[in-house]
């Protein structure tokens, strides 16, 4: 694994995203954001899932207004999605923490210009969101929905923002494919410092987008691409928390939890291990300090895996090992292995914090 890019650190709010800071994780909300009470539903909904920002459609101009209400609501930091109308970005300037464009749809530069002022005056950054299915008409023209066309739309609107002498900038370049985003991600990375915000766009259900996503920013994250993220899915608000948590500590850039190591089910399995580890996840998903736990159907596997593990099961025919650090701890029937198991992770942990 690549070590990350050194990026500028910039705020969205009090949430930090490049340098040192850790990758947060982003969702939008879905609904109409001028329906004050379900958008804030939405946007506490994603903050108990774990959400560390969030972005609104900002379609209209009483969603703009619609903002300052939000705003004194919820303690996440708020995006402004803008498209086709700058003037919606002048009235969200005044109550949310960042301000995202698509450079493809904006229109003049006049405008831009002006979202540069607004944004200046409190102090915003600016996510230049560049999209492979709506770029500007002459990068379009020149280049057709590529990664070229994308990385020379990102550079052009950089400078332009650079050269009105604004620097907090972050950007994205989202196509709806895998190939596309990280051809494009890897293109404009050595161009310039500023954080990157990784997706694939559309990219679909639950279990696509899921497979999507865990290629497209997993392979990033590993090449030190990429500050902060967002999964996109048709579905569940919380499944895009979910998903993207787990693709920044399986990509070793999170060691937040357990990393849960377990049998693929196979014929030499003694217990039901399904049930098993469900169980374990289940009722270990508040535990924040990192470690390795091994649940394990069989000695074949258990022997490696419960050795090297910091707590682990090893289910044999009808009763199985609860151990430390590969030191056998008890030895009890299955029905009472995961409650002796569950006990030993809450005290490492506890001793490990």
């Amino acid at each position: 694994m690549k070590a990350r890019f050194p990026t500028k650190k910039i705020y969205v709010g009090d949430v930090a995203v490049g340098g040192d800071a850790p990758i947060s994780v982003q969702s939008m909300t879905f609904s109409d954001t001028h329906n004050v009470a379900e958008t804030v539903a939405q946007i506490n909904r994603l903050h108990f899932a774990g959400a560390d920002i969030v972005r609104v459609a900002v379609p209209k101009i009483e969603d703009a207004k619609a903002l300052k209400e939000i705003k004194a609501q919820v303690s996440l930091p708020i995006v402004a999605d803008i498209h086709f109308d700058y003037r919606l970005a002048l009235e969200a300037a005044k109550w949310v923490d960042c301000i995202r464009f698509n450079p493809g749809n904006i229109g003049e530069k006049n405008r831009i210009k002006e979202i540069v002022k607004a944004c200046q005056a409190r102090n915003l950054p600016i996510r230049v969101g560049v999209n492979a299915g709506s770029l500007e008409k002459e990068f379009e023209d020149r280049y057709g929905p590529t990664p070229e066309g994308m990385v020379a739309s990102a550079e052009y609107n950089i400078k332009f923002l650079e050269d009105l002498g604004f620097t907090d900038i972050k950007v994205s370049l989202k196509a709806s494919d895998v190939e596309r985003t990280v051809a494009a991600y890897r293109m404009l990375r050595p161009k310039n410092n500023y954080p990157f915000h990784l997706g694939v766009t559309e990219a679909g259900t639950l279990f696509h987008a899921t497979i999507k996503s865990a290629i497209g920013i997993g392979t990033l994250l590993l090449d030190g691409i990429g500050d902060t993220i967002r999964v996109s899915i048709t579905g569940e608000l919380e499944e895009e928390i979910k998903v993207g948590k787990a693709i920044i500590k399986d990509a070793g850039r999170s060691k937040e939890g357990l990393n849960i190591i377990s049998c693929p089910t196979c014929g030499r399995i003694e217990a039901d291990l399904v049930s098993a580890v469900a169980e374990v996840e289940k009722r270990t998903a508040h535990i924040k300090t990192p470690m390795d736990v091994s649940v394990m159907g069989c000695v074949v596997n258990a022997i490696g895996e419960a050795k090297h593990a910091d707590v682990a099961i090893a289910y044999g025919k009808g009763v199985g090992l609860v151990m430390v650090k590969g030191e056998v701890v008890a030895r009890l029937p299955e029905e009472a292995l995961v409650d002796r198991f569950v006990a030993e992770v809450e005290r490492f942990a506890e001793q490990n914090s």
